[in-house]
């Protein structure tokens, strides 16, 4: 197989990996402006770097890195099918659609589970510095329960730098008619911060269709 080829290839890897539609598991995808052989299509060069692992999920955690730019151009948005410049943020978005299949599928193992908040741990270091540049870490656990306090849902409401609008994200979730939030009831974690800035609240629910 040719470089361009591979390097063709890779580029696509990484529009997939940006737009939540998945990936081979640890798959490193990058771009960066100072690497000639990526000249392929000048048009399509982003002038930032991105290095993503795909969230890993055992039956006892989920956890990933993203490392790169901490935001973007607005012009590369839709390029890369993101709601917003915060690029790094959105990794959160990616470990909540992971969990969230985990979840569902340790239900139908039986094997009853629901996030632990108290041990989720996360780090941005590097935000908010000169670089434009961070490496932020996430870990969240699994804790076995009954099967009437299973969860088979994750998201989060969170702020890279600013207060997150729970209220907001709450009214969000309930009134979706795609959510099919049981009982109309959210779990939703205390505040976590970095010392970076990061404020992220977690949420978890129970679907009325998993019985």
């Amino acid at each position: 197989m040719s470089r361009k080829v591979v390097l063709f290839t890779c580029f696509i890897g990484l529009i997939l990996m940006l737009s939540c539609n998945g990936g081979a598991r640890n798959k490193k995808m990058f771009t960066d402006e100072n690497q000639e052989q990526l000249f392929i299509d000048s048009s399509r060069i982003f002038p930032f770097k991105c290095i993503i692992d795909t969230p890993i999920c055992t039956d006892s955690a989920c956890w990933g890195i993203y490392k790169g730019a901490e935001f973007i151009p607005e012009k590369y948005i839709d390029q890369l099918n993101l709601n917003g410049t915060d690029i790094a943020h959105q990794y959160s978005n990616k470990m909540c659609e992971y969990i969230g299949k985990k979840l569902k599928q340790l239900y139908r193992d039986s094997l009853y589970s629901k996030v632990n908040f108290s041990k989720i741990k996360l780090s941005t270091k590097g935000m908010n510095g000169d670089s434009n540049y961070v490496e932020y870490k996430i870990y969240i656990p699994f804790k076995r329960v009954p099967k009437s306090q299973a969860m088979t849902a994750f998201d989060h409401c969170g702020g890279w730098g600013h207060q997150p609008e729970i209220k907001k994200r709450k009214y969000d979730l309930l009134s979706s008619p795609s959510k099919i939030v049981k009982n109309r009831r959210l779990w939703i974690s205390k505040l976590f911060r970095t010392k970076e800035g990061l404020q992220e609240y977690w949420i978890q629910w129970q679907h009325s269709d998993f019985n």
